[in-house]
């Protein structure tokens, strides 16, 4: 498949099957991420891998998202190791967990599992709630599982604004 159809076919998956993630699978989407590039290649990223019933419930006291995947990520960032713009005002923790996100619903994909970026919670009450280390920044939830029978992307999932929308040659 090219990554053009990987890209298209992936979707946020809202309803998961009870079907457990394979070990190898996690694994897979987990080392493609690990390859992802970040600003200076300082690789800030932490990943928690949210299984147990307690963490589970962690996140689900966070967000209603988690849609009942059976496994959770919790994509974090190190403060003290992202790149920082020229004038100090902006740092590069947040395009890098993008990249690392991407990469992951992308592996999830090519891995057969489904997924579902979520970004509705405070990451602060995050960072409490999972007893976060100081320098961590919270980014995102990426559910992982499987769709459970009949679950299709949303109706606005192929909806696309044509390129003169979105670029500009200069």
């Amino acid at each position: 498949m090219s990554f053009k159809d990987l890209a298209a076919k992936r979707f946020s998956c809202k309803k998961y099957a009870d079907i457990p993630v394979k070990e190898d699978e996690l694994t897979y989407v987990l080392e493609t991420a690990r390859l992802a590039p970040t600003a200076k290649n300082a690789q800030p990223q932490h990943i928690y891998v949210l299984q147990s019933t307690e963490a589970l419930a962690k996140m689900d006291s966070l967000t209603p998202c988690r849609y009942g995947a059976p496994v959770a990520l919790l994509v974090t960032y190190k403060k003290d190791l992202v790149f920082q713009y020229p004038g100090g005002a902006y740092d590069s923790g947040a395009e890098d967990m993008g990249i690392v996100g991407t990469h992951l619903t992308l592996a999830a994909a090519e891995a057969g599992l489904d997924s579902c970026w979520v970004n509705n919670f405070d990451p602060d009450r995050a960072h409490k709630v999972f007893g976060l280390p100081e320098d961590e920044v919270a980014v995102l939830f990426l559910d992982l599982g499987h769709a459970a029978e009949g679950v299709k992307s949303l109706p606005n999932h192929a909806k696309r604004k044509p390129l003169d929308e979105t670029v500009t040659y200069l």
